[in-house]
């Protein structure tokens, strides 16, 4: 996930399920199970997990018309959302990514449809001189990371000297810097121009009741939490069942033993003789029982070997059957009380496997860093007044500034018309410009002072103005509009 390395060959790879699969992910008990494709063997329709491990990992997919972006979440914070779920308390889950970096969760709506998140990379001012990555934003990997800090340079948007990859089990991106270059402008600016920062549009769809369902992230925990009450309920009656036929069994073949009835079978000459006998012989002791005899519980009795007969002790006979008793009864107490059940089960899974699994991405506010307040100045604008054209190839004419591919400049013509529009190679703005810069949005520090006849025999007039937020490539006037100004 770091480099972006592919893994070895199928042929070489080797998996088992971990302890934690084995506590959530795997019960052969409550599987549903159905035939492989050739008939031979059973494979699950689906795994009862009782975790929401959907959350944890997070998935990509797209399909027929549908698609689904579920980002990861926190394991101990999933687990902590779970029990106040539980306990009826509000809860809410952002986002936590195994590679580490910043992110901006003030838009994350629950994980549906519309939400956004920005991560960020962690960039670390070494020195004057240099800066380090140490940790990379998620869905990214140190080769797309430097590959894009390359082309930025390329393009002179952002200058730098030279990069060092040393990332092994940890990210360690080296960037050194041209002498005279800012360090905090050139890490505003690797967030701006490149995939040091990005934003995600996540898109909770999942398949919920064998159908497309839109549901939020917190939809989805409750879900799964429901799901995994409903499966320890489950495997709470299945070892309810067990224990009872434990019970059942462990006292009729202690009554068999004890009561002599294997005794009344030495007469016997046919098979069903057997049976009949030995029904008859445990029929006084049905009070004792939980259920009654059924003829396969008698010829269980009639598979005790006489070495076990012999051998019986009925005092840890009673010993097991008062264990099993104890069992039961916090079973069936469980069973009274699942909801408590359920929380301190997932309390457990957090005490086995929850230290080491903090939270990695840290959660804070991004201020929004405009690209045209960063980049660097990679070009040069020049104006031919005459023919009214403007850019960055009209190398023969005029000079006018520096600048960069992205910016905007604003050009004002004799007649009080203007228009802002975007750097070019060589574009036609009108004749008679008197002035072109370039043009910064939102800009209120800079005012224009401007001296213009309100038409052709009218008044001088002074205006003093900021000119801000405008439509690209609009005409606009800086007049009166009167004909002739």
């Amino acid at each position: 996930i770091l480099t972006g390395d592919d893994a070895a060959a199928p042929r070489y790879i080797e998996a088992r399920l971990s302890k934690f699969a084995l506590d959530v992910v795997f019960n052969p008990k409550t599987t549903e199970w159905k035939l492989s494709y050739d008939g031979r063997n059973k494979e699950p329709v689906t795994l009862p997990v009782k975790f929401p491990l959907l959350l944890t990992m997070g998935v990509e997919g797209i399909a027929v018309g549908l698609a689904s972006k579920i980002l990861p979440h926190n394991f101990n914070e999933i687990i902590d959302a779970a029990i106040d779920y539980l306990q009826g308390r509000d809860f809410v889950l952002y986002p936590d990514f195994p590679t580490g970096g910043f992110v901006d969760v003030s838009k994350y709506n629950d994980g549906q449809r519309g939400g956004v998140v920005k991560i960020r990379a962690k960039i670390e001012k070494i020195d004057k001189k240099a800066l380090v990555i140490t940790e990379i934003p998620f869905g990214k990997t140190t080769s797309s990371l430097i590959e894009s800090i390359i082309k930025a340079n390329e393009k002179g948007k952002i200058k730098i000297r030279k990069i060092d990859d040393n990332t092994s089990a940890k990210v360690e991106i080296v960037i050194y810097l041209i002498p005279g270059v800012s360090p905090d402008k050139t890490i505003d600016a690797l967030y701006a121009l490149t995939d040091c920062e990005y934003t995600i549009s996540p898109n909770t769809c999942v398949i919920a009741g064998n159908k497309p369902s839109f549901m939020g992230v917190s939809d989805i925990l409750r879900y799964n939490v429901d799901n995994t009450v409903k499966l320890l309920t489950l495997e709470l009656e299945i070892r309810k069942k067990e224990l009872e036929e434990d019970w059942h069994m462990s006292s009729l073949e202690k009554i068999f033993i004890e009561e002599r009835i294997y005794r009344d079978i030495e007469q016997c000459e046919t098979w069903e003789s057997v049976i009949k006998t030995i029904d008859t012989g445990l029929k006084p002791f049905r009070n004792r029982l939980l259920r009654d005899v059924t003829r396969d519980d008698i010829i269980q009795l009639t598979e005790i070997k006489i070495k076990r007969i012999s051998k019986f002790d009925s005092k840890k006979a009673d010993e097991h059957i008062k264990g099993i008793e104890s069992e039961l009864e916090e079973v069936k107490n469980n069973l009274s009380h699942i909801i408590p059940f359920t929380i301190n089960y997932f309390r457990q899974i957090k005490k086995k496997y929850g230290k080491g699994r903090e939270r990695l991405t840290e959660i804070r506010s991004f201020d929004t860093i405009l690209a045209t307040k960063v980049v660097a100045n990679n070009a040069k604008l020049y104006i031919n007044y005459k023919e009214g054209f403007i850019g960055t190839g009209l190398k023969k004419d005029e000079f006018v500034c520096d600048c960069s591919d992205i910016d905007d400049i604003i050009v004002i013509r004799k007649d009080g018309g203007y228009l802002i529009t975007k750097v070019a190679d060589k574009v036609f703005v009108g004749n008679d410009i008197i002035y072109a810069q370039v043009f910064l949005k939102n800009d209120e520090r800079t005012i224009y002072n401007i001296v213009y006849q309100d038409g052709k025999d009218g008044p001088l007039l002074v205006k003093r103005c900021a000119i801000t937020g405008l439509t690209r490539d609009k005409e606009y006037n800086i007049t009166r509009r009167t004909t002739g100004s």
